[in-house]
């Protein structure tokens, strides 16, 4: 492989690594009977129209047949993808949903 090549992979490991952090995060939401285009504008207001969540929210399950999503591991993911205004939402809606 030469450079041009190496760059080219990396780049589609990312977005398809990214993809999967977007599936995480719509299928929490799903999973706690939450909007995730809701939650995700109140952390991006400037970036309502996400093509990527959009096509998250066609691979996601209904609750009753999806696996857990930890709180832990959704906010871990978004950590990760440097997503720290959806990690705050993320973060209150869990304090909302324990009280």
């Amino acid at each position: 492989m030469n450079q041009k090549e190496i760059q080219e992979k990396i780049i589609q490991n990312y977005q398809s690594e990214e993809k999967m952090m977007i599936l995480v995060f719509a299928q929490w939401c799903v999973n706690h009977e939450l909007d995730p285009t809701e939650l995700y504008i109140k952390a991006y207001p400037n970036q309502a129209s996400n093509l990527a969540l959009k096509e998250a929210l066609d691979l996601t399950v209904p609750k009753e047949e999806a696996g857990e999503v930890a709180d832990e591991t959704l906010l871990g993911v978004l950590d990760l993808f440097g997503n720290d205004d959806l990690a705050f939402v993320v973060t209150e809606e869990i304090k909302n949903m324990k009280k």
